[in-house]
């Protein structure tokens, strides 16, 4: 049986994940909790102020107050005033989406971006959230420096994505993403074409210092009219010099803990 600490937890990244908000009922069934005891665990969470109930129409929704704590975190960690200049610069050499995400246990989360495009179609989704490891250039780029063991655990652990639910080249079975690994591997960065999402194309590399564990990648993503292979073969080079940039800069931020050997 979860503890209360636990169900507290998994209630806050239910509602991180519905900004909207939700009915007491609702939230109840999806999260299998007794009706009594969800309503407790709201209750005990709004008096913290990481909850409220609107008063339209009664929904339970997220306050600010955990957004504030992980914005303070990431500003005292130094690692956006670090990341942000090459992110800049590599979203106006691209004139795509360039963002950063940093490896954080077994997970690895968006933190900063910069948008380069300043016309016609723009790709940029919702920042801090989870990668998809599956199907994301940014998943294929940490995974590609594990090796298949430890990649194949992460991958089952958080469930490969379906192509219903994001692009329909993405590989549901690990014979795919075997394959897709090696050719990462032998190029040097990842690249995808709507995998994560319809008409989408994206690339990647890990920021990883030498003999050291990935600590982050970093991404260009946009749509396939104008990021298709050719477009992302050329920008290559670019994108690997900004992930040794960051990773020679990634010494002075503490978030970036020495790590063992990936």
């Amino acid at each position: 049986m979860a503890s209360t600490l636990e169900r507290s937890l998994t209630l806050l990244e239910y509602l991180a994940a519905r900004p909207e908000g939700m009915t007491l009922s609702a939230i109840a069934a999806d999260l299998a909790l007794p009706l009594s005891a969800c309503h407790r665990l709201l209750t005990e969470l709004a008096r913290c102020g990481y909850v409220r109930q609107m008063r339209d129409h009664g929904d339970y929704a997220l306050t600010t107050k955990l957004a504030a704590m992980g914005l303070s975190y990431l500003g005292g960690s130094g690692i956006v005033d670090i990341a942000q200049p090459v992110i800049d610069r590599l979203a106006e050499d691209s004139g795509e989406l360039v963002r950063l995400a940093i490896v954080d246990g077994d997970r690895l989360t968006f933190v900063a971006k910069a948008q380069g495009a300043r016309f016609g179609l723009r790709y940029d989704p919702d920042m801090g959230i989870d990668v998809r490891l599956s199907c994301s250039a940014g998943g294929h780029a940490w995974l590609m420096t594990l090796d298949d063991e430890r990649a194949l655990e992460l991958v089952v652990r958080q469930g490969f994505g379906q192509p219903r639910d994001y692009g329909p080249g993405a590989p549901t079975g690990w014979k795919a993403m075997v394959q897709i690994l090696q050719d990462d591997r032998a190029r040097g960065f990842a690249m995808i074409q709507e995998m994560y999402a319809p008409g989408m194309g994206a690339m990647a590399a890990p920021v990883r210092r030498r003999g050291e564990a990935t600590i982050g990648v970093i991404t260009i993503a946009g749509p396939s009219v104008r990021l298709g292979e050719e477009r992302m073969l050329q920008l290559g080079p670019h994108l690997l010099a900004a992930a040794q940039e960051l990773a020679l800069a990634s010494t002075a931020s503490p978030i970036f803990v020495r790590r063992p050997l990936a």
